[in-house]
């Protein structure tokens, strides 16, 4: 029979989160299968434990007595970044499972026994959502048994890790987890665009083109709805699955359809769009800046750095130094730090941003992981670039790291919030490339903001509400020479607010 092993160990005390690096996602795992062959007359129990196990798993071992091959698979220790010291007790698991005789089929086989028990190792529900995760292998391995294809045995593992309740914890495909790094570190060839699910519609909505890409070219904006591509409905697709279709050899070209968000806005009527885009090779910055010249009331000028970041990628915190640096060279006076839209990323590099601002020993976040143990991530003699107030606009779309870096500033005095009330994703993931290639994504832990306030499916309210109408007319004229993109950022409500609040911080004096 074919011996499969998989590094793993299974918790019997509670975890503790790493002291020095944060955890979350910030950096990638791999699980380690070593395969090999040998003959046995019958097929061993299928959960087997070195301690006194929680399940028997005997249910599940009724369903495998009798069948002459069975996959053996030893989970004995787990190697990541996101539990530091091992557990002071650990079991070590066998599972037996009948092999499929698709060959493909039986490699997902290992894929599945491998994602089950990095979540029964680190989900953040002990309870697995109020079932026996044992029994949920014993019944996806049933079902799995028969297929012919690996995408249908894929499916079920999908449902089974949907069965968790978290649609935060889930496993893409090879080529879908090759999506997610080139996201994460900012190259891809395509056309340039964001596209994001709105929450409870599913509809798919552009949230920014990338500056300068075809996207943008094109006349594609903000708020746009996606409806095809290639002449085929989007309805039911993903971000992820759209992004797929979206992307390709730079020089090939792709037809999309939109609904005009601008027109549905102006007039309540509904405007399409066709646009052919030719893909290019783009490098994506999450991060993009202006300076708002404008005169006090008592005639002096000033400058404010604006500071839009799209995303938390592994460049984001280094981009924004230099950003900041570059602005303090020249002279600005205060800021604001744009997060509406930005839907996170790798939480390190949220972590990462808020010490470019903050000073000292501050807590950045708390984590609470799955015994209920609360723990702080405070910076070490943290030095900021600058005291220069700062607000922070955020809005509903505003998730996860966002969430993270507005908390840590606005808990510790250190920022304004201005805009509307976040998303409220309060959750730390793991990410773990499988032997297979694809990756597993699992929710490890909740956070809560520095002051302990709860953010999972609450959000974070902020001081200052604002509607994000564009105004006609700018409030003050721009003085610097480049006015385009100042002059837009002057007609938005938002930034108007936070200007005014910047102004009050002034007249108070900077904040320490």
């Amino acid at each position: 029979m074919e011996m499969v092993e998989c590094s793993f160990v299974a918790a019997r005390a509670p975890r503790r989160m790493l002291p020095k690096t944060p955890p979350a996602v910030l950096g990638i795992g791999r699980a380690r299968l070593r395969v090999r062959s040998e003959g046995l007359e019958q097929p061993p129990p299928v959960i087997r434990t070195s301690s006194p196990p929680e399940h028997d798993g005997g249910a599940l071992g009724k369903a495998a007595a009798g069948l002459a091959a069975a996959a053996v698979v030893s989970l004995t220790g787990f190697a990541g970044d996101i539990i530091a010291p091992p557990p002071a007790r650990a079991e070590s698991l066998t599972v037996a499972f009948p092999v499929s005789k698709a060959r493909e089929v039986n490699r997902v086989q290992r894929t599945l026994v491998e994602a089950w028990g990095l979540i029964r190792e680190t989900f953040v529900d002990p309870t697995f959502n109020h079932q026996d995760w044992d029994q949920k292998l014993q019944q996806t391995m049933v079902e799995m048994f028969p297929l012919k294809s690996a995408d249908a045995a894929y499916g079920k593992i999908s449902g089974m890790v949907s069965t968790l309740g978290d649609p935060f914890t889930k496993i893409i495909s090879p080529k879908e987890y090759q999506s997610f790094r080139i996201g994460s570190d900012g190259n891809l060839q395509g056309v340039g665009i964001f596209i994001n699910t709105e929450p409870g519609s599913g509809r798919l909505l552009v949230m920014n083109c990338v500056q300068g890409g075809p996207a943008d070219r094109a006349g594609i904006h903000e708020g746009d709805e996606l409806v095809e591509i290639d002449g085929n409905s989007v309805l039911g697709l993903d971000g992820e699955a759209v992004a797929q279709r979206l992307r390709g050899r730079a020089g090939t070209t792709v037809q999309v359809k939109l609904l005009d968000g601008t027109e549905i806005e102006r007039s309540g009527r509904t405007k399409q769009k066709e646009v052919q885009l030719s893909r290019e090779v783009i490098n994506i910055s999450p991060l993009s800046t202006a300076i708002i010249s404008h005169r006090s009331g008592d005639g002096l000028e000033g400058k404010t750095g604006y500071v839009r970041l799209a995303a938390f990628s592994q460049t984001a915190a280094a981009e924004m130094e230099s950003a900041v640096q570059r602005m303090e060279d020249e002279g600005v006076q205060s800021y604001i730090l744009d997060l509406r839209n930005n839907p996170g990323g790798l939480v390190k590099a949220g972590l990462d941003v808020a010490q470019i601002w903050l000073d000292g020993d501050e807590t950045l976040v708390n984590t609470v992981d799955r015994e209920g143990n609360v723990r702080a991530i405070n910076m070490v003699q943290g030095q900021s670039l600058t005291h220069d107030p700062l607000v922070v606009l955020v809005n509903e779309e505003s998730a996860s790291a966002s969430e993270i870096l507005a908390g840590a500033l606005h808990d510790n005095g250190r920022a304004i919030l201005v805009g509307h009330k976040t998303f409220g994703k309060g959750r730390i993931q793991s990410v773990t490339e499988l032997d297979d290639g694809s990756a597993l994504f699992i929710t490890v832990a909740k956070y809560l903001s520095p002051a302990l306030h709860e953010i999972d499916h609450i959000g974070i309210q902020p001081d200052i509400q604002c509607t994000p109408d564009m105004l006609s007319l700018p409030r003050v004229p721009p003085l610097s020479e480049n006015s385009e993109a100042a002059t837009s950022l002057e007609m938005d409500s938002c930034i108007m607010v936070a200007e005014q609040a910047l102004e009050i911080q002034q007249s108070k004096g900077s904040v320490s």
